[in-house]
């Protein structure tokens, strides 16, 4: 049928978002969704990626035992079907990907939609989309800025098209109950700057890279990890700038002021 359907990674969309707002992840509690928010700004988006009316949202989250009452409160929202997995003793979410997977290969099959708009940015949901897409089905990946750092190069490359949501997005349906930006304290501000001389070694590094380049880096790497190449060549460097092996703590510091140049010197995203 020519239908889209939606489906909802809320892991991905309460860690993405609450990174986004306030730079660091909060749990649920210290955060407020708007669920008529969320749904009419996904309504919007099927209208614009594939102007087709719209089947339904599928909201996939995890529990450790029974609904929350949000997840109830949204599971009678008209238009939304609730999908449970459950919650580890760590906080994890177990057996979501797979919910996700099961349902978008059994609309394609069924031929209940002709397209999809997925939010999330989980590596493991590729085959779901690659099946689907065999079938007939576009798929419509959305994620929330900047989805280098959060949404897996694989998927990416897979959707038919990309939707990044921006801040002033995010913050019609997101917001921290407790407002204003979390600072860290000043003592632990100072540990997290790398010294001079390494802050050098990665701007050098990330300068000696081509604009391609470094947008491999960035796709590649998914803005969290360092190539192994790059990697050798940056703890190297590092290490003879300091005259002195680099300790953990400087090796996270010295990658991720790589990384930070990186994105400072990428072409922005459309």
């Amino acid at each position: 049928m020519d239908r889209t359907a939606v489906f909802v990674d809320a892991g991905y969309l309460f860690a993405a978002g609450s990174q986004l707002l306030v730079n660091e992840r909060l749990v649920r509690g210290e955060l407020h969704l708007d669920h008529a928010a969320i749904l009419r700004r996904l309504e919007q988006i099927v209208a614009d990626s594939s102007g087709l009316p719209l089947l339904r949202v599928y909201w996939y989250d995890g529990t450790s035992g029974v609904p929350t009452p949000q997840q109830l409160a949204l599971a009678y929202q008209p238009g939304v079907k609730l999908r449970l997995g459950f919650v580890n003793q760590h906080g994890q979410q177990r057996g979501v990907d797979s919910l996700i997977i099961t349902d978008l290969i059994q609309l394609a099959r069924n031929r209940a939609m002709a397209d999809a708009v997925l939010l999330t940015g989980d590596e493991d949901i590729r085959v779901g989309v690659q099946q689907a897409q065999e079938i007939g089905v576009r798929v419509h990946l959305v994620g929330i800025a900047p989805v280098r750092e959060n949404q897996s190069s694989l998927l990416r490359q897979e959707a038919d098209t990309l939707i990044e949501l921006s801040l002033a997005d995010v913050q019609t349906f997101l917001k921290p109950l407790a407002e204003g930006p979390r600072a860290a304290p000043p003592e632990a501000e100072e540990r997290a700057m790398p010294p001079a001389d390494l802050t050098a070694v990665a701007q050098r590094v990330a300068g000696s890279l081509t604009a391609e380049e470094i947008e491999a880096v960035l796709l590649e790497s998914s803005g969290v990890s360092v190539p192994p190449i790059l990697d050798r060549r940056l703890l190297l460097e590092g290490s003879r700038a300091l005259g002195a092996p680099l300790t953990p703590e400087l090796k996270r510091q010295v990658r991720a002021a790589f990384l930070a140049a990186c994105r400072g010197k990428a072409a922005p995203s459309p």
